[in-house]
């Protein structure tokens, strides 16, 4: 039912009640969600730049070890190594549930793999080729968890504004609409009850003198 629609009678005064109570229930469980998720974004925040920090680094070192590959092995065979490898590295998507966000929780899929699995002949390359390799997994997983932590980031974000707008919409404007409600209801209810008042001590009083002219 409307707000506009209640009527100023004792039941309507119990839905305003009943409504107000519910509201600022809400407000209060939304508002301990809103700062809940500001401290969750604060540490997600934090660990995505540190995770930064270490992919560059990371990036760097790969970089490095492939040159090094390159300047032992030649381009070709570092090439050749690469191609070798036959299981693609990637990763498995999955969520989890904080604050009732779904974030995104990504596993990596063949990503380590032992010499092996690798595909190329050992005997053949120096470790060189090893040791570039390593870097440029560990380079991998790290983007992986790079990925996780800036995507939980926007999707904090996103679930922040939508909640911030609710909790707003519930503060400025339901319960003081609410509250002007009941206090209409509450005037008009005390406004009848003084009329209904006057009306009964009139009849009191007409009631009085017919007695007193018998």
């Amino acid at each position: 039912m409307p707000i506009d629609d209640i009527k100023p009678t004792r039941a309507g005064l119990l839905i305003v009640r009943r409504r107000m109570a519910l509201a600022e229930r809400v407000h209060e469980l939304l508002s301990m969600k809103l700062d809940g998720m500001m401290l969750e974004l604060i540490r997600l925040t934090d660990r995505a730049a540190e995770q930064r920090r270490e992919l560059e680094d990371l990036y760097t070192g790969a970089r490095e070890m492939a040159a090094v590959a390159a300047m032992m092995e030649g381009a070709t065979g570092v090439l050749l190594a690469a191609l070798s490898v036959e299981a693609v590295p990637t990763y498995a998507v999955g969520h989890k549930n904080v604050f009732g966000v779904r974030l995104p929780d990504l596993e990596p899929v063949a990503v380590k793999k032992t010499l092996d699995e690798r595909g190329y002949g050992v005997l053949g390359t120096s470790s060189v080729i090893d040791d570039a390799a390593d870097a440029y997994e560990n380079l991998i997983e790290a983007i992986i968890a790079s990925a996780e932590l800036e995507g939980g980031v926007r999707q904090l974000l996103g679930e922040i504004e939508r909640t911030r707008r609710r909790v707003n919409a519930l503060e400025f404007k339901v319960i003081p609409e609410l509250m002007e409600k009941r206090r209409f209801i509450e005037y008009q209810r005390d406004e009848m009850e003084r009329q209904e008042w006057t009306r009964l001590r009139r009849i009191k009083k007409i009631k009085a003198k017919r007695a007193e002219k018998r």
